[in-house]
Formats: C-alpha cells, sequence, structure tokens
C-alpha cells in the first residue's frame, strides 16, 4: 500500500513484451508521428501563407491542425522512448502534465469541431448572413473560447485528479497517463469528489454534440431543398471531411471507453487507445486534403516553392 505523497513515479503499461516487437512498435510510432507532423505542419503553412484561404473554414482548420500537433505529441514521444529503452517509468509531474496536455488539446479539438460544425451551418443554411456571423473578430473570439475552454477544463481535470489519495500502487493498464487510470488507483471514497469534474465535462460535451446533431438535421434539410442536384452534391460536399473526422473522433473514444467489460483484454486495450490518441492526428490531414481542392493546391504551391 502507498498514498500520493510518496508515489513519485508511475509505471505506464508497456506496448510489447519481446524486445523485437517493442522495435517495431516504436517504427509504427515513429511513422504515424511523422505524417500527423507533416501533414498538419503542411496545412499550418498552407492557410497560414496563402491569402486565399484567409476564411473562416480554414482558420478553424488551422486551429485543429495545431491541436492534433498538441496531441499526438503529448503521447508519442514517451511511449517512443519507453520502447527503445525498454522502460516503463514515468514521473509524478510528467504523469500529471501528460494527463493535463492530453485532456488540453482533445477538449480543444472537440470544441473547435464544433464550431466548425457551426460554420458549415451558417454557409448552407444562411450564406447572407456569412460574413457577419462569421467575421474575424467573431472567428478569433470563437477559437480563443475554444482553446481558453479547454484549458479551464483540462486544469479542473488534472489538479482533481491528482489531488485524490492513491493507496493501489502505480501501475497504470495504459501507455500514457489518463484520468481514468488514475481513478484506479485511487482510494477515495467520495464520489461527488471523484467524479464531479467528469460530470461536468462529459455534461459539456453532450450540449456540444446535440448541437451539432441539431445543425446537421438543418443542414440536411436545406440541402434537400436544393432544386438541381450539383448544387445538393456541392454543398454536401463542403461537409464530409468534417462528418468524417467528427465520427473517427467521437467512435474511436467512444467505443474505447464505454466497451463492454467482457470485451477488455489488454492487447486490444492498447489498440484501441492507440487508435483513439494516436491515429486521428495523422487521418485528419488526409481527410481535410483529399477532397478539398483549395488545400490541395495551396499545399501543391508551397511544396513546389
Amino acid at each position: 500500500m502507498s498514498n500520493s505523497s510518496s508515489i513519485r513515479h508511475f509505471l505506464l503499461l508497456a506496448l510489447a513484451d519481446t524486445r523485437q516487437l517493442q522495435l517495431l512498435h516504436f517504427c509504427l510510432l515513429l511513422g504515424i508521428s511523422l505524417a500527423a507532423l507533416l501533414g498538419n505542419g503542411l496545412i499550418i503553412s498552407a492557410v497560414a501563407c496563402s491569402h486565399r484561404l484567409h476564411t473562416p473554414m480554414f482558420f478553424f482548420l488551422l486551429n485543429l491542425a495545431l491541436s492534433d500537433l498538441g496531441s499526438i505529441c503529448t503521447t508519442v514521444p514517451k511511449a517512443m522512448h519507453n520502447c527503445i529503452w525498454d522502460t516503463r517509468n514515468i514521473s509524478y509531474a510528467g504523469c500529471a502534465a501528460q494527463v493535463f496536455f492530453f485532456d488540453f488539446f482533445t477538449a480543444t479539438e472537440f470544441y473547435l469541431l464544433t464550431i466548425m460544425c457551426y460554420d458549415r451551418y451558417v454557409s448552407i443554411c444562411k450564406p447572407l448572413h456569412y460574413g457577419t456571423l462569421l467575421g474575424s473578430r467573431a472567428c478569433a473570439h470563437m477559437a480563443a473560447a475554444a482553446w481558453a475552454s479547454a484549458f479551464l477544463n483540462a486544469l479542473l481535470q488534472t489538479v482533481n485528479a491528482f489531488s485524490l489519495p492513491l493507496c493501489h500502487g502505480n501501475a497504470l493498464g495504459q501507455f500514457f497517463c489518463e484520468i481514468p487510470q488514475i481513478f484506479k488507483l485511487s482510494c477515495s471514497q467520495s464520489y461527488l469528489r471523484k467524479f464531479g469534474p467528469i460530470v461536468f465535462s462529459i455534461s459539456l460535451a453532450f450540449v456540444c454534440f446535440v448541437f451539432i446533431v441539431f445543425s446537421y438535421v438543418q443542414i440536411f434539410r436545406a440541402v434537400l431543398r436544393i432544386p438541381s442536384e450539383q448544387g445538393r452534391h456541392k454543398a454536401f460536399s463542403t461537409c464530409l471531411p468534417h462528418l468524417a473526422v467528427l465520427s473517427l473522433f467521437l467512435s474511436t473514444g467512444t467505443f474505447a471507453y464505454l466497451k463492454p467489460p467482457s470485451m477488455s483484454s489488454p492487447s486490444l486495450d492498447v489498440a484501441l487507445s492507440v487508435l483513439y490518441s494516436v491515429v486521428p492526428p495523422a487521418l485528419n490531414p488526409l481527410i481535410y486534403s483529399l477532397r478539398n481542392q483549395e488545400l490541395k493546391a495551396a499545399v501543391c504551391r508551397l511544396m513546389t516553392g
């Protein structure tokens, strides 16, 4: 038995037991992280350098790319370090920092996806008011609100989790530090103190989800009222990348946290954790660039000088 004051480090879940598999996981993580860095870096550079992309949609996409970069840089480097050096240790402060930044960038991404849904709603349902509702100042305020809300939420969650007494050892069942794993080590009997901030965070996320669903109902109704098939296809195609990124973000995270206990196993848990924490930041730039000719053209101009 130990308490939180005596814990100086945590033990992360090993991705593999054999040296060959550890090196294989290192190479896979390296490839995914390089793809995420390259893809998101190109989007940030293209949007920043191309005046044609200085629009609300691409401004929010730039912010989304920044959050993806932050997310993958929070979890992957330590996992790669542990694979290459065959260790599981992470310091107490390092674990707290990892919890904070992972929650911060994950919440920021969800809030930004909600704002991007609003951008699509105004673009399709209220096109005449687009310049008024989504002016440069309004976009800056919405992006700042997303980052600030995520920061305060992550700070609240982290402070609450690491203020709980820990008396069930220091081994985490995950390859990076996250709040559910910290809760498993806690011996606190106060459910309000333990789950109060989590309920608040989930409630806020649920409000965002309801807003997204309501917005897309209105979008689909507006698209179906467009008389020409070409017009309907063009309007709907602007929503496809956002829907794909949103579906990837929600489906992987929801299944990882809400899967039945009977399906739980160490290998499946690791695979799911990689799927919702590492894969989306690498795939999001690809999803957005595949169907967006303006973005592809800007990236090509950037790469060819």
